[in-house]
Order: structure tokens, then C-alpha cells, then sequence
């Protein structure tokens, strides 16, 4: 139910009454929040902060109201505290703009509500453009899983605390500014690209434009991925002393940097142009079994179990009777850069394994995914084909799938989602089949173009980093597709991988080629098509 609705706001603030607010100071303004009654709803902290540099960053942020609180307090299972804490920074000089910055893994901590986390690389913090920006911790702080012992925290966190936290936060901006924001934007990427495609769906009033980049909106299914890749790859693990595989030998660099080089020598050209990336993925069938050893085992070879290993890998989770579980992976040549390692592998030498994967995911399943948790499960003793079927009750709270985007369409909204083809933790064709599905229910491309738009990224891992051009101004995009109607025909990407080279990022299902003419690594010199 609308928090608006159900809980009577009293602002006690004498600062309520547009013109009237912002006869005050900046500070007195911001210290009066505290005082702003939200029923179920506790202001801890509401302090001036002056200008200054981002910590462990270049950027500058301006004098903003820093404002934390928490929303719903309760004592859980076993006396656990929990409640949807966030975090609001309202900059002195607004320009009427406000986003939700979306979340990462399963939350449990409140990040610094900048408006960069996780974005792109290069891009100046939303907050440092004037933005109002607001962060939560998803209902809990933990960081093992174990918040989902709880179910009502399993909902919160799934979509419930987005929804509380964005209406408090936005009744807290209009008691600063005395006015309400002219627009609202939701951008994240990861758990924050599924925490948007949940606001589009859910909430499809909330946000007028909404950025959700790599979004895990199928967390049910990609976690049996998890498995699959984390089994896959320690069958083939050499072994130890002790006899005990080490995950992360499966494959060598050089492996990887034999895949990565074999990958560009089938696929690159199919662009149009031999460049160092893949940037026509559908068009790429790479077969590896070329590299198959003919002799011993080498770095200019791999073994047969590496290649049905990672041939398995890529075609994703089955169960024994070879039902598909997930979906399929993009063959993508920075599956040699370190986010893919740190994702699939990790670089444990030991017969611990340091992957995400086999980390973060495995605790996700036990405490969250599957109804109910079974905090003692092992991945080496998942069951593909009884253990998935414990896990879809979960999609009622965590997952993003719906495709009746209608609603949002009815508000105005705009969405632009994109992905990193060699993104290590979803599989970027998850997401491509997601639009094309949203294609087919709001009347085909050309009409589902007018309000959502998807740009597929090559050579770019998990959010950001890879081998690719990771550094794109989605921000500006929304903003401009929302506010003049400019709907974003490309987005021009950089990246430190590739120094001096510049590529448009095109509106799926077009891809970047080359003119024939002019320099190849300015992207003026590349159409869409």
C-alpha cells in the first residue's frame, strides 16, 4: 500500500511552504529535517556538508544536506534488527532533478548516495550535477545472505524498501526545497539494474526515466548458473596435494588468452572490421575446438575436458533430461580480463575457492533463494534437477521478468537498458531475450523503441572493465530522452582498455559499422545499422 496514502505526514518544519523554505539558510534548513515527522520513519542524522573532493576519487561534490534515516524498524528471528536505512544528500544548488541510485549483490550496507556506483566509468557523480540522490541498505545489514532466515526481510529487500525509501525520500526533498522534484530518474546496474526494471514494473508511476545496466532481474535463474559454472569448472581443477581440486587452475591465463584470441580471430571481422572487438554478437558461432591439444598439454592448446568445460559454461544449466535452466553466454574475447577470472574462478590457490561465484552466490542460495533456506547446502551437492524447483518460490520477491510494461508506458516513462557482452555474472543474452520478449508484448521494435532502448556492450565485463569501452554517459541520455524527447539513437563509449578509440553503442538490435572511410577509431567515422 502507498506509504503516502496510508501514514499521515505531519512536517513540523516552519520552512514548509515553497516560497517560504528557502528564506532559510542551507544549514538551518538542513538541520530542521530531523524534525520532519514520517510515521514509522526515524531521521537520525540531518547535517550541512561543505564542499569538498570524493573520497577515493577526483571529482569534486558540492555543499549538499546529508540526511540518514530509517524507515520500518523491527526486531526479527533471533532478536535481528531490521529496518529500510538510507541514505539522502540534497545539493544546495538543485537542479530539480532526483535519483534513486540502486543497490548491489543483496545489499546489507548503505552506500554513499553520489550517484556513481557501479556506473560506467569516467562519468562526473550525479550528485556533483545537482542531482538529489538517495541510497538504502534493502532492509538489512548483513553480508552473508543470512537476512533471508527472515521472509519478511526476503521482501523487503526484493522490492519492498525501494518503495518506502523513494516515497520518504521524496517527501524529505520537498520539506528542503519547498517543492516537489520535476523529475525522477532510477539508474543502477547489477542488483540496481533489477531494483530498476522492479521499479518499471511495479511501481511504473515512481520514476520518469529509469538507466538498468547488467540488471540480475532473474536472480532465481542466474544463481543455478552460478552453480553450474562453479561444478563445471572444479571437475576439470587439477588437484592439490591433499587431492583436492584449486578452481581457479582450470584455466591458465594463457588459456583464456588463447579463447580470447581465438574468439577475435572468428568473430571480430564479422563487424565489418578487425578492431579488437566483437561488436556483431549474433553473428558469432565461435567454435573452439580447434585449440582441442593433439599432444601434451601446452599454453598453445587446451585440454579436451577445458573445452567441453568451457563449452558447457557457455551454453548455461540443465537439468538431466536437458531442460534448460538459464541462458545462454555471449562468446566474448575479454572473457581473458580479470573481472571475468574474478567472477567465474578467482585466484585462490588453494582448494578454497575465492570466486563470486562460488562465494557470494552459493550464501545467496542457501539463505535467499531457496523457500525454505537451507543454510547447510553445499554447491558441489547442488541438484539441477531438484534444488531449481526449491528456488522459484523466490521469484516472487526477487525477480523483474514481467514484460507488461504498459503502465510505465502510460506515465511517460523512459527505460534504456544495457549489458557488457562479456559480463561474467549475467549472461548478457538473459537480458537481449528479455527485450526482444518486451518487443513482442508492446507491439513490436519499432513501438517499443519509442520508450525503451537496449545497448549491448562489447568487451565490457560486469557493470564496467573487460577488454572493451566501458565509459558511456547513460545519465545524460535519460535525462535528455525524458526531458526534450531526445531518444538516444547512440551512446558514445571509451574506455581505458582501448586508449584513443571511440565507438557508438547501438540501439539493439542494430550494431556499430565501420564507414569505409576515415579514421577506425573515431566513431563518427561508424553508423548504426
Amino acid at each position: 500500500m502507498n506509504i503516502l496514502n496510508r501514514l499521515p505526514v505531519i512536517l513540523t518544519l516552519a520552512v514548509v511552504g515553497s516560497a517560504q523554505a528557502m528564506d532559510h539558510s542551507a544549514e538551518a534548513n538542513c538541520n530542521s529535517l530531523s524534525s520532519v515527522a514520517l510515521q514509522d520513519t526515524v531521521v537520525e542524522k540531518s547535517v550541512l556538508v561543505e564542499a569538498g573532493p570524493m573520497p577515493d576519487s577526483e571529482a569534486s561534490l558540492p555543499a549538499h544536506c546529508l540526511v540518514r534515516g530509517t524507515i520500518e524498524s523491527r526486531v526479527g528471528n533471533s532478536g535481528v534488527a531490521f529496518g529500510s536505512k538510507f541514505e539522502l544528500r540534497l545539493p544546495v544548488s538543485w537542479n530539480g532533478r532526483f535519483m534513486f541510485q540502486g543497490g548491489s549483490g543483496t545489499d546489507g550496507v548503505v552506500l554513499p548516495a553520489y550517484g556513481e556506483r557501479n556506473q560506467p566509468k569516467g562519468n562526473t557523480p550525479a550528485l556533483a550535477q545537482g542531482f538529489a540522490i538517495v541510497t538504502t541498505d534493502g532492509g538489512h545489514e548483513d553480508k552473508d545472505s543470512s537476512f533471508g532466515l527472515d521472509a519478511k526481510a526476503r521482501t523487503d529487500w526484493g522490492y519492498h524498501s525501494i518503495d518506502i525509501v523513494t516515497q520518504a525520500a521524496k517527501m524529505l526533498l520537498k520539506a528542503y526545497y519547498g517543492r516537489a522534484q520535476d523529475y525522477s530518474y532510477f539508474v543502477g546496474c547489477s542488483n540496481g539494474g533489477r531494483q530498476a526494471m522492479m521499479m518499471s514494473q511495479r511501481f511504473p508511476d515512481y520514476f520518469d526515466g529509469i538507466v538498468a545496466g547488467d540488471p540480475v532481474f532473474r536472480l532465481s535463474a542466474s544463481h543455478i548458473a552460478s552453480m553450474w559454472d562453479v561444478n563445471t569448472f572444479t571437475a576439470i581443477a587439477p588437484k592439490n596435494a591433499d587431492g583436492k581440486p584449486v578452481l581457479s587452475k582450470a584455466f591458465s591465463d594463457s588459456d583464456l588468452t588463447l579463447l580470447s584470441q581465438s574468439i577475435l580471430q572468428q568473430c571480430d571481422a564479422l563487424d565489418g572490421l578487425r578492431d579488437g572487438l566483437v561488436s556483431n554478437p549474433a553473428a558469432c558461432h565461435f567454435n573452439p575446438r580447434p585449440l582441442q591439444c593433439k599432444g601434451e598439454k601446452n599454453d598453445q592448446c587446451l585440454s579436451a575436458a577445458q573445452i567441453s568445460a568451457m563449452e558447457s559454461s557457455i551454453a548455461g544449466p540443465s537439468d538431466s533430461k536437458g531442460n534448460t535452466l538459464y541462458s545462454r553466454w555471449a562468446w566474448d574475447p575479454a572473457l581473458s580480463s580479470e573481472g571475468w577470472r574474478t567472477w567465474k574462478l578467482g585466484t585462490s590457490i588453494t582448494e578454497i575457492p575465492n570466486a563470486k561465484k562460488a562465494g557470494s552466490s552459493i550464501n545467496a542460495i542457501r539463505y535467499v533463494f531457496v523457500t525454505p533456506p537451507a543454510p547447510e547446502l553445499k554447491a558441489a551437492a547442488f541438484d539441477f534437477d531438484k534444488d531449481p524447483q526449491r528456488m522459484k518460490a523466490s521469484a516472487s520477491f526477487a525477480d523483474a521478468s514481467s514484460t507488461d510494461l504498459s503502465a510505465f508506458r502510460r506515465h511517460g516513462g523512459k527505460i534504456i537498458f544495457y549489458h557488457g557482452m562479456a559480463d561474467p555474472a549475467i549472461s548478457a543474452l538473459d537480458t537481449q531475450t528479455y527485450y526482444q520478449q518486451l518487443s513482442k508484448a508492446q507491439g513490436g521494435e519499432q513501438a517499443t523503441q519509442q520508450f525503451a532502448r537496449f545497448f549491448q556492450v562489447p568487451g565490457m565485463t560486469h557493470c564496467n572493465g573487460g577488454n572493451g569501452l566501458d565509459s558511456f554517459d547513460t545519465v545524460s541520455a535519460i535525462t535528455s530522452w525524458v526531458e526534450k524527447g531526445h531518444a538516444p539513437d547512440q551512446l558514445l563509449a571509451t574506455g581505458q582498455a582501448m586508449p584513443g578509440v571511440s565507438r557508438p553503442l547501438c540501439p539493439f538490435p542494430s550494431t556499430a559499422r565501420y564507414s569505409g572511410t576515415g579514421d577506425p577509431n573515431v566513431a563518427k567515422n561508424f553508423s548504426c545499422r
